[in-house]
């Protein structure tokens, strides 16, 4: 289902998440699972990945994840503010030490402002499972992908976000 490439990427994180005792959460729109479904495509994914959210609809971003209206209001849902607080929003509803979020555009279509392939991603990071806000480390960054198509936009953005996931891992 899932490359070699993409797995091997799994298998490294998983590898260094067990080593430091660290746990995963995931916050999606545009890949709609796909970073979750690979990563407990792993046997033993359960000691590492602890829950997901795939949070397609506006509303679903703000119920699920705390996604402020306002934001998506003066943002939009492929932001940076958007996917920060995503990510945020997954770290404060579980008990991971890590988070990756993903929204973006995947197409057909878009705009002459959001392309279609543009994604933006939410890292983040916190020191236990209790830590207050102040104690979180978050990163964004958008990647235009390009008009790949689909199917190849949402695969990229899984391996991008799982690139980001494991130095992450690697850096805790």
């Amino acid at each position: 289902m899932f490359s070699s490439d993409i797995l091997d990427l799994v298998r490294l994180l998983l590898a260094r998440c067990r080593e430091k005792g660290l746990r995963v959460t995931t916050a999606e729109s545009c890949t709609g699972g796909l970073l979750g479904g690979a990563i407990t495509e792993i046997p033993g994914a359960s000691k590492v990945y602890e829950r997901g959210f795939v949070t397609y609809a506006n509303i679903a971003k703000e119920e699920l994840l705390g996604v402020r209206a306002a934001t998506l209001a003066a943002h939009g849902a492929v932001s940076e503010e958007t996917a920060r607080e995503m990510a945020v929003g997954a770290l404060a509803r579980s008990r991971a030490h890590l988070a990756a979020a993903i929204t973006g555009i995947a197409g057909p279509g878009g705009s002459e402002h959001k392309p279609e392939g543009r994604v933006c991603f939410g890292l983040a990071r916190r020191s236990g499972p209790e830590a207050p806000d102040d104690e979180w480390s978050v990163m964004t960054e958008t990647v235009d992908f390009g008009p790949l198509g689909r199917s190849n936009i949402r695969l990229a953005a899984l391996g991008h976000a799982l690139r980001g996931l494991l130095k992450l891992a690697e850096d805790a």
